[in-house]
């Protein structure tokens, strides 16, 4: 069955205070953005990856891709005003059927592990989005005060959010809502249920100054 990873590079990251996007940032002398797209082609000799882009970056990108991967493997595209609209420009790309990965591009230390679980899971069940415990209290802000949530039911979402193609590019023909700010929401509004799975701890997301300081410990850590 095809694979295809679509790699959501597309912020500007504001949140990290840096005037480089977080993606091209350096972790361990190489950019965030390197780690990313090196274990999902080392998780699959047959995917191909489809990398979203801010426009003004594309060719910093292409030069990532030139210094480190087979190009021939890789199809750069400019992102969209919202994620939505940047993976509905990566979902473009996509000619024949097939199982798609949609991650965040700034999530650097997925495992090869995870990327193979949500393929066996999205390819019986339709889909497979990672997800992992709260272990903190979680309190709603109501309009009379805030209120305390069960902890117990709630759940951290995660990339790589992965749907076969027959479900995926359908649900992006409808029209964009404010509240889409994943995939998931998408099949969601779409009218498909969402499988969730097991994510992981250490698969965490690049966004302030911090998150490359725990990324480099985590990677410092594994074996």
């Amino acid at each position: 069955m095809k694979k295809y990873a679509v790699i959501v590079a597309g912020g500007t990251g504001k949140r990290m205070g840096t005037e480089t996007p977080k993606q091209f940032l350096l972790l361990k002398g190489k950019p965030v953005l390197y780690y990313t797209i090196q274990t999902f082609l080392r998780a699959y000799k047959d995917v191909k990856v489809i990398l979203v882009l801010p426009l003004e970056f594309i060719d910093m990108g292409a030069e990532i891709i030139d210094a480190y991967f087979d190009k021939e493997r890789i199809q750069i595209i400019a992102g969209g005003e919202t994620r939505f609209h940047s993976v509905k420009n990566g979902l473009s790309l996509i000619e024949e059927e097939g199982i798609v990965f949609v991650h965040d591009g700034v999530r650097c230390l997925v495992s090869e592990d995870l990327i193979h679980r949500c393929f066996d899971a999205a390819k019986t069940e339709g889909s497979a989005v990672p997800a992992i415990s709260c272990m903190d209290s979680v309190r709603m802000i109501t309009v009379d005060g805030n209120r305390l949530l069960d902890r117990s039911a709630i759940r951290l979402v995660q990339t790589p959010q992965t749907f076969h193609s027959k479900i995926l590019l359908p649900a992006f023909t409808i029209d964009y809502k404010e509240r889409f700010t994943d995939e998931a929401n998408v099949v969601e509004a779409f009218g498909l249920p969402i499988n969730l799975i097991e994510g992981e701890e250490t698969n965490i997301k690049i966004t302030r100054p911090l998150d490359l300081y725990l990324a480099e410990k985590i990677m410092e850590a594994k074996p």
